[in-house]
């Protein structure tokens, strides 16, 4: 997902809220502004984590959705 991140309080926040969204495993950001939040887990719902991080951080976007076999 695609996050607006000001600041590194910003970036703090997009994690918090995305570690806490139910099956998350994983939560690390990503590319070159830090600017991408990486959620890998099981039973992640992507469409209500990015309302959850929009009612926070005022903008994000779902950039791609995979289901990863093991």
């Amino acid at each position: 997902m695609k996050v607006q991140m000001n600041c590194d309080k910003c970036r703090t926040k997009a994690l918090k809220v995305a570690a806490e969204a139910d099956g998350v495993d994983f939560v690390g950001l990503e590319g070159n502004e830090k600017d991408k939040v990486v959620v890998i887990g099981n039973g992640v719902d992507a469409v209500t984590l990015a309302k959850s991080l929009r009612k926070k951080l005022g903008m994000a976007d779902i950039i791609s959705v995979a289901d990863v076999k093991k």
